[in-house]
C-alpha cells in the first residue's frame, strides 16, 4: 500500500467519523406530550390516559422509562415523585424563577398542570476514547484510553448541557469525548512515534488539564460545567501500519539477536570448555574412587576380623557371665526359701504363744466372771435372807402392837375357818370352868381370850435380849 493509498483512506475515515458525529450530536427527543403532561416527565401510558380521563386514581409507585428508576404515584394534580437516592433531580414550576427542589436524590410532591422536573443519573460516567492520531513524523497512530467523570455542581450542570431525550448522558458523554480526541490528536501531532509508544504520560496530562478546564473551570471559576474529572487513562496506543511497526522492532530485534547469537556461541564455547573439564573431573574421580574401594574393602576384611574375634570373646565371657549369674541366683533363692521358712516358724511360734495366751486370758475372764456371778448370787441370797428377816421382824413387831380387842376381833373372824378345820369329836364332854360352861361359844371366846392373854403375857415378859 502506497503513501497516497494510506492518506485517502484515513481522510475517508475522518469523513465518515464526522457525519456519525454530527448524527449522535442531533438530540434525539421524544414526541411531544398531550396537553397537560409535564414537559421533562415521562409520557403517560394508556393506562394512565383512561385514568385520567375516567376522573380515578393512577397506579401508585410506577416507574418511568429510561435510566433513572423515577416513580410516580398519585391521581390528577395530587402526585409524588419518588427520586432513588443515586440520581439528581431539579423542579422547576411555573411563574418561578428559581427551582422548588434541587439536589441528589430528593422526592418531592408533583403537579402536572405547572410544575416539571428532570432527573438525571448521579453515578460516575466512563467514555471510552479511540483516537486515531497523526504523530510528528506523519504516521497514523491509534490511541485508546478512557476518561471517568461525575456531576459535582448541579445546580451548573442543568443549565449549560443538554440532558434531554431517553439517555441523558449520552450527549455529554459525546461532547466530552470529542473534547478528549481533539486533545489527544494536539499532544500526539507534537510527538514522535517512539515517545507516543514509549511515554504516555504527557498525553495523560494534557488530556486531564483540557477537560478539567471545559469542565471545572479554570481556578475555579464559574465558567465550567459543573462536572468533575475523576480520572483519565491511556491503555494502549498502536501504530496503524503493521509495516512501519515492524520496522520499529528490527533494530530491537536485530540487536536482540545479535546478543542472543554471541550469548549462544559463549555458551557453546563454555559448554565445551565445562565438558572436558567435567570428562577429566569424571576420570580422576572414577580412579580416586576405584583407590577408595579398594581401602575400603581391606578396611572392611580387617574390621570385619576383628569385629569376628571381638564377638566370639564377648559371647564367650557373656557365657561365663550368665553361668555364674545363675548360679548366684540359686544360691540367693536357696537362701531366701530358708529364710522365708525360718521367718514361718517364728511365725507360726508366734501365733502359738499367741493363741495360748488367748485361751488363758479367756479361761481367767471367764473364772473371774464366774467367781463375780456367785458373788453376786450370795450376796443377793443374803440381801434377799435379811430382807425376809426385817419382814418378818416388822410382822411380829406390827403383830406385838395388836390390842387385845384386836386380836379378838381377828380370832373371830378366823373362827369359822379354825372351827371347819377342826376334827370332829367322837364323843362331847362338858367341862365348866369357874361356874361357866365350856361348850357354849361364850365359853370358847372365854377360853381363847384367856390363851391369847397367855401368849401375849409370855410375849412380853422377856427383854429384848431374851428375844
Amino acid at each position: 500500500m502506497s503513501a497516497s493509498d494510506q492518506g485517502n483512506s484515513y481522510l475517508d475515515k475522518v469523513v465518515a467519523q464526522q457525519a456519525v458525529l454530527e448524527d449522535d450530536l442531533k438530540a434525539k427527543r421524544r414526541p411531544p406530550p398531550p396537553p397537560g403532561a409535564v414537559g421533562a416527565a415521562p409520557a403517560p401510558g394508556p393506562l394512565a390516559k383512561r385514568d385520567r380521563a375516567l376522573g380515578g386514581t393512577a397506579p401508585a409507585d410506577r416507574p418511568g422509562p429510561g435510566p433513572v428508576d423515577v416513580r410516580v404515584s398519585g391521581f390528577w394534580r395530587w402526585k409524588n415523585v419518588l427520586v432513588p437516592p443515586n440520581a439528581f433531580v431539579v423542579h422547576t414550576r411555573r411563574g418561578r424563577q428559581e427551582p422548588l427542589h434541587i439536589g441528589l436524590g430528593v422526592s418531592f410532591r408533583f403537579n402536572p398542570s405547572t410544575d416539571s422536573f428532570l432527573v438525571v443519573p448521579g453515578a460516575t460516567q466512563t467514555i471510552l476514547i479511540n483516537a486515531y492520531c497523526i504523530c510528528r513524523e506523519l504516521q497514523g497512530v491509534l490511541v485508546q484510553g478512557y476518561v471517568q467523570w461525575i456531576i459535582q455542581d448541579f445546580g451548573t450542570a442543568y443549565r449549560k448541557l443538554d440532558f434531554g431525550g431517553d439517555d441523558p448522558m449520552r450527549l455529554v458523554n459525546l461532547q466530552l469525548r470529542e473534547q478528549a480526541e481533539a486533545a489527544i490528536k494536539d499532544k500526539v501531532a507534537t510527538m514522535g512515534v517512539r515517545d507516543v509508544l514509549s511515554d504516555k504520560q504527557p498525553i495523560i496530562e494534557e488530556l486531564t488539564a483540557r477537560l478539567r478546564a471545559v469542565a471545572e473551570g479554570e481556578d475555579n471559576s464559574d465558567q465550567g460545567l459543573g462536572l468533575r474529572i475523576v480520572t483519565v487513562q491511556i491503555k494502549e496506543a498502536v501504530v496503524s501500519s503493521s509495516r512501519l511497526w515492524e520496522n520499529l522492532q528490527k533494530p530491537y530485534r536485530a540487536e536482540q539477536g545479535q546478543i542472543a547469537r554471541l550469548a549462544e556461541l559463549e555458551a557453546e564455547e563454555a559448554v565445551a570448555q565445562r565438558e572436558m573439564a567435567a570428562a577429566r573431573i569424571k576420570e580422576t574421580q572414577r580412579l580416586e574412587h576405584e583407590r577408595e574401594l579398594a581401602e575400603l574393602r581391606a578396611r572392611n576384611e580387617s574390621q570385619l576380623f576383628d569385629t569376628e574375634a571381638a564377638e566370639k570373646l564377648r559371647r564367650t565371657r557373656r557365657e561365663h557371665d550368665d553361668s555364674r549369674e545363675f548360679a548366684e541366683l540359686q544360691t540367693e533363692t536357696t537362701r531366701h526359701a530358708l529364710r522365708m521358712e525360718r521367718e514361718r516358724h517364728e511365725e507360726e511360734a508366734e501365733t502359738g504363744r499367741l493363741r495360748i495366751e488367748r485361751d488363758h486370758e479367756l479361761a481367767r475372764l471367764r473364772a473371774e466372771g464366774e467367781t463375780a456371778v456367785a458373788e453376786l448370787r450370795a450376796r443377793s441370797r443374803h440381801e434377799q435372807a435379811l430382807l425376809d428377816l426385817e419382814r418378818d421382824a416388822a410382822r411380829a413387831a406390827l403383830e406385838n402392837e395388836r390390842t387385845p380387842a384386836a386380836v379378838q376381833a381377828r380370832l373371830i373372824t378366823a373362827l369359822p375357818e379354825i372351827m371347819a378345820k377342826l376334827p370332829k369329836p367322837d364323843e362331847l364332854r362338858t367341862v365348866t370352868v369357874n361356874g361357866v360352861d365350856q361348850t357354849g361359844v361364850a365359853g370358847l371366846v372365854t377360853q381363847l381370850a384367856a390363851v391369847v392373854g397367855a401368849l401375849r403375857a409370855a410375849t412380853e415378859g422377856p427383854g429384848p435380849e431374851g428375844r
